[in-house]
Order: C-alpha cells, then structure tokens, then sequence
C-alpha cells in the first residue's frame, strides 16, 4: 500500500499503472465507510500478491487530485476507488463494497493469476534474450505459453524463437492451437508465412542449387514474379530478412497487386517477425522505432504510395 501525495501521484500511480493496474483509493479519517472499506482494499492486495498496486489517497490533505477525479467521474462521495491502467483512469466505484463486489470489480481489470505469472516468465524470457541466453528464454516461454494459453503474444514469442534456433517441428506444435487465428492476427499470421515459406523450401526449393536456379529464371525474366516469390521465400527460410524484403520489392515496384498483392503481405509479414518487442513506455510518450524495421517500412510506403 502506497499513500499518495500530489508530489508523487504522477510516479506511483500513473508511471506505475503501466507496470500494473493501481487501486486509488481516495479516503478521509472522518468518513465511516472509508474505515470500512480499508482493511478489505488491504486484504485484497495481498490475495492478489501482486497483481494491482493499492494506494490511498487522503482527500483533505490532497483535495486537488480527489476534487479533479471527483470531478471527472460525476461523484461527490467517499469512499472513491480508481482504478488506473496505462496511465489512464478507467473505471471506478463508490462507497463500502463487499468483498465479493470489490473482487469481482478488480477480476473485469486485473490479470488472473495464470496471466499475471505468464507475463512475469515473458518479461524474463525477453531479458534473457537481451543478454543472449536462449535456452533460459526458451524455458521461460515455455512456461508462460502453458500458464495462460490464451497469451498470443508470448506464443508469438515462444515459435519464433524455436524457429529462429532451427526446431521447425517443435514450432509447428506450439503454433497447431492458435493455427485458426493465422487469418485475422498480424503476429501469428506472419508466423504462418514463415513456416510456409519453409515448407515451400522443403517440397520444392531444398537443393544447394535452388538460389541459383532462381536467379537464373529472373535474369532470363525480370518479370517472372514467380520466382522471385519464390527466391523471396528461400531467403525467409535462411532468415535473410533484409534480402527476402528486397527481393519482395522487386515485385512490388512492377507490379503491386499481383497474385492478390501476395509480396506485399508477405513484406508485411517479415517486418511483424523482425521487429523487437516495444519497450514499455510512460503515456503519452511514443516507444523507439527499430532502425531497420523503419527503413524498410519507409521504403515500403514509398513503392505502395507511388
């Protein structure tokens, strides 16, 4: 529990909801609900362990933060409960709930305990990554995907990275549970293209020669979109990122909506797989862009737009 003053307001609940959703409870000594409405706060916050900040906030020693809020969500009473995620106010309540109402208030806004221990071990497993250690972050996103199944983002995190260390057939597994949702998610569908692509090379483009017989076919034809389709997937299934987009803009700059604008999606796709995980930062501000995710959506813009 954090007492909230209106030198650190900014720092402990709105910096901090961006970690966490934080509980403001807004109090005065005097108010008779309040009293009883503290200790359930309190105890919730312990048999949440973790999963929501709670502070307090004395309405006669803060009256321009309580009186704004106030003022905001059209109340005039307390006790009043805010409850701020990403920086932002989102949903509130009045008065002394029980505990059950108080519960299942904070269950609509507050990640479940699976959630919560999935995001722990998909935070850890990007540290890892971060400082090269790829079996721990392999370990870590294994658990996170089996705590909270339904965390697209850390399967994301999971198949790319078995694909990135060459265990296509353990990727493919992972990824079978979520393989419906390939057709309106951006993240799995570029994970999708990815296997395909591998695939592709297996069946079809698998011998020490296959680059050579493409660039064959596109120094006889620089219009054969085919084979540049298809020198464009050899290369993904190299993880040769940068020359997979280039050889997708070859195409683009001929012909854009050629086989139902098959290289561009297919571009789109590469830029999903390699752009880094956004580094969390305070509202209002705007996260960094990685320099070659950047690049090559400029250069992609500007061949589209022309």
């Amino acid at each position: 529990m954090i007492d909230i003053t209106l030198e650190n307001f900014e720092a402990e609940v709105l910096q901090a909801s961006m970690q966490a959703p934080v509980l403001l409870d807004i109090w005065a000594p005097w108010c008779g609900p309040c009293k009883q409405l503290g200790p359930v706060l309190e105890k919730l916050e312990t048999d949440y362990a973790g999963r929501f900040i709670l502070a307090k906030l004395d309405a006669d020693q803060v009256p321009q933060i309580a009186g704004q809020l106030s003022q905001m969500l059209g109340v005039r009473s307390i006790p009043l409960c805010v409850l701020f995620h990403q920086g932002q106010p989102v949903d509130g309540f009045t008065g002394a709930l029980p505990e059950a109402e108080v519960r299942a208030f904070l269950d609509k806004h507050v990640p479940s305990a699976a959630e919560a221990e999935a995001q722990v071990e998909e935070e850890q497993a990007l540290d890892a990554l971060a400082e090269g250690d790829t079996d721990t972050a392999l370990e870590k996103l294994q658990h996170a995907v089996a705590a909270d199944p339904a965390n697209d983002d850390a399967r994301f995190d999971y198949v790319k990275l078995l694909l990135q260390l060459g265990r296509e057939d353990d990727a493919k597994v992972a990824f079978a549970p979520v393989i419906a949702k390939a057709g309106t998610s951006r993240k799995l569908g570029a994970l999708k293209a990815w296997m395909d692509a591998l695939d592709f090379v297996a069946t079809s483009a698998s011998g020490a020669g296959a680059e050579a017989e493409f660039d064959a076919k596109i120094a006889a034809n620089k219009r054969d979109f085919d084979a540049r389709l298809g020198r464009a997937r050899w290369l993904i299934a190299q993880q040769r990122w940068q020359d997979a987009m280039d050889e997708l803009l070859e195409i683009l700059m001929r012909d854009k909506a050629w086989s139902d604008e098959a290289a561009r999606k297919l571009y789109v796709a590469i830029l999903e797989i390699i752009e880094p995980p956004k580094v969390k930062v305070a509202d209002g501000q705007i996260p960094p862009e990685d320099p070659l995710v950047a690049t090559y959506r400029r250069r992609l813009s500007s061949v589209v737009l022309s």
